[in-house]
């Protein structure tokens, strides 16, 4: 956690602003001098920062850089009172919720060996030794639509350099064709490091939006078959869309959530949550059902089909999760799926816009 934070020196500052400065005319033109302009960033910053694959023994510094992020350390007292301490006194649990697996050790350790084992895609980028940024991708094969994407998921730097960001995103973009990707995606959220970075060098294109869905899970006359489904084999979803819950891209959800990384952690075990594996009216569908947070009838849905979505599928789950003891779903689904939903349900105005890199 201690890491020393180097800082480029003058005539290198110099250097990453006057390259900026000269490429910026040609960055967002979209003539063909575009693709020699980002060519040249590309040369320029693996000058100044090594990139390459993160390894087991990154572990500490990546979890420094996403640490490093958090204002204050919480966590609430027995009398159910938010109180500030020293990172060193939190549970693991405890620092998970401030932002996941980064935010511990070990936890970080247990997610970066399923990435490196083939859950993802990570890189670190180097400044004189030491690590000072890190992107995190997952690739899918996603509907006709899509085809192969590449999701970055995180991309976070040190904030005693400048210039990280775009060599780690200049680094993917060149990696593009050997993974035989053909959209290099992002969730586009205001004000943050990675659409920042993105905007800068490339023309953003929508590609769907999302909107959060509260649907009453209800009994219903609907004929279905719904069985445990323990395999996380990403292999499954291949050619498959998120139906629901597409915050981000339907690869990474799937490890996020399908794996049973994290139930050796009581609090996350103690939640609950169920994969199956649904059949209803002819369309087949794997599904993640977790239990909120703070409501215990109350149940996130995330739902991976080979086909457009369906009513007679969302009946079926609304009345397996009846069944189980739910009364609320919460789903996430794009606007073009949403009469699947019929009249019943409630919005709560949160919304989410994913885009790809215009890389022509």
């Amino acid at each position: 956690m201690n890491q020393r934070r180097p800082t480029l020196t003058g005539r290198r500052r110099f250097t990453n602003k006057l390259v900026f400065k000269l490429i910026q005319p040609f960055a967002t033109s979209r003539t063909p001098l575009y693709d020699h302009a980002y060519l040249i960033a590309q040369v320029i910053f693996s000058l100044t920062y090594d990139v390459r694959s993160a390894s087991l023994d990154d572990t500490r510094a990546i979890v420094g850089l996403f640490t490093a992020q958090i204002g204050a350390w919480q966590r609430i007292d027995a009398r159910g009172h938010v109180e500030d301490v020293d990172y060193d006194a939190l549970r693991v649990y405890d620092r998970w919720l401030h932002g996941g697996a980064w935010m511990s050790l070990e936890t970080g350790a247990i997610h970066l060996n399923h990435l490196l084992s083939g859950g993802g895609l990570s890189f670190v980028a180097l400044h004189q030794g030491v690590i000072v940024g890190y992107l995190e991708v997952y690739h899918g094969v996603e509907g006709a639509a899509l085809g192969g994407v590449l999701h970055i998921a995180h991309l976070v730097t040190s904030d005693q350099v400048s210039g990280v960001d775009d060599a780690l995103i200049a680094h993917l973009v060149g990696q593009a064709k050997n993974l035989k990707a053909q959209h290099i995606t992002i969730a586009r959220v205001p004000e943050s490091l990675l659409t920042y970075a993105v905007e800068r060098h490339f023309t953003l294109t929508s590609l769907a939006c999302v909107r959060r869905y509260t649907v009453p899970a209800r009994t219903g006359q609907v004929f279905y078959r719904a069985v445990e489904h323990d395999d996380a084999d990403p292999v499954q979803i291949n050619g498959w869309s998120l139906s629901i819950g597409r915050l981000t891209s339907a690869r990474h959800i799937w490890e996020a959530h399908m794996p049973r990384l994290w139930e050796t952690i009581p609090e996350i075990r103690a939640r609950g949550a169920h994969r199956l594996k649904i059949s209803a009216s002819g369309q087949d569908a794997l599904m993640v059902c977790e239990r909120d947070l703070y409501n215990p009838r109350s149940a996130d849905v995330y739902c991976w089909t080979p086909k457009a979505l369906t009513a007679q599928l969302v009946a079926s789950i609304k009345d397996w999760a009846h069944r189980e003891g739910y009364r609320a779903l919460s789903m996430v689904i794009a606007d073009a799926d949403v009469k699947a939903l019929g009249a019943d349900f409630e919005t709560d105005g949160y919304a989410r816009e994913t885009c790809a890199l215009d890389l022509a």
